[in-house]
């Protein structure tokens, strides 16, 4: 089969009418055709799952935490990603990450997992330049976002990778390298059977205490109180932790993360936060 630049199939001579890409597919550039083939739907930079297959071949099913959608990129969205990702893009990789020569030096990492479009992970980059800041987000139109006001703001200290977290941390996040990890309004599967879907699960924050030195903390923060509690139970569950909040359940929010403009929508809905820090202690 014949493909077009874009990745469309070339149609045949049959009675097709020849220009049916260019016609039914008109926000196809070479510039966004370089990110996001929307004939496969799959990203041209990597996909954010790898694939794995049983003995038969046949393939793996994984529960999730994150539905893959592919959003619209704006143009100042695609312009970002095909100008900024090779300065501050990773790949993923299978092979653990020299965060040292990631950044071009040795300073204490903060990883965020799922930044959303990435207004706040910026913001914090920019007020904490002693750090390093690596952020994961699966979602192409965030990653956009992120590096384009990470340009505006002119940040040296960030990355950004599009990938599922998980694998990232279980393959390219040496142990006991990590100051902070950060997980603000993750998912909160409401629904009693997606419940198995939330990323905080006891095996998930296990993980993320190998990646943590002793004394890293882990902060996480949710609008979904049922959520909270079940964020609260999960880390009082895991050895080696300890839980930063003199009531030994939430914390107020730390001048260290930013109100987000979620977060302020809910707060005049009358929505709550709360926010979890625990700190690896073993």
């Amino acid at each position: 089969m014949l493909y077009t630049q874009a990745g469309i199939p070339a149609q045949s001579r049959n009675g097709v009418n020849r220009n049916f890409a260019k016609a039914c597919f008109p926000a196809i550039t070479l510039h966004n055709a370089r990110f996001l083939n929307m004939y496969t739907g799959r990203d041209m930079i990597n996909d954010v799952i790898t694939p794995k297959f049983d003995e038969d071949g046949r393939p793996l099913r994984r529960i999730r935490s994150f539905v893959r959608r592919q959003g619209r990129l704006t143009k100042g969205q695609e312009v970002a990603l095909a100008s900024y990702w090779s300065v501050l893009g990773v790949e993923y990789q299978s092979a653990p990450l020299d965060l040292v020569t990631l950044f071009g030096r040795d300073m204490p990492v903060v990883l965020e997992i799922g930044f959303g479009m990435g207004a706040s992970l910026v913001t914090m980059a920019s007020l904490n330049p002693q750090k390093n800041f690596l952020g994961i987000e699966v979602h192409a139109p965030g990653v956009g976002a992120c590096l384009s006001t990470a340009n505006e703001v002119g940040v040296e200290n960030l990355r950004v990778m599009r990938h599922d977290a998980l694998e990232v941390l279980e393959n390219m996040i040496p142990d006991n390298t990590l100051s902070m990890v950060q997980l603000f309004f993750p998912d909160p599967w409401h629904k009693a059977r997606h419940n198995k879907r939330r990323i905080v699960q006891v095996p998930f924050v296990e993980l993320v205490q190998r990646k943590l030195k002793p004394g890293g903390v882990f902060h996480m923060a949710t609008d979904w109180e049922a959520y909270a509690e079940h964020m609260l139970t999960v880390m009082n569950s895991v050895d080696g932790y300890k839980n930063l909040s003199p009531g030994v359940d939430y914390v107020a929010r730390p001048a260290s993360r930013p109100v987000t403009k979620f977060e302020q929508r809910g707060q005049r809905l009358g929505h709550g936060v709360w926010d979890l820090m625990f700190e690896r202690v073993k």
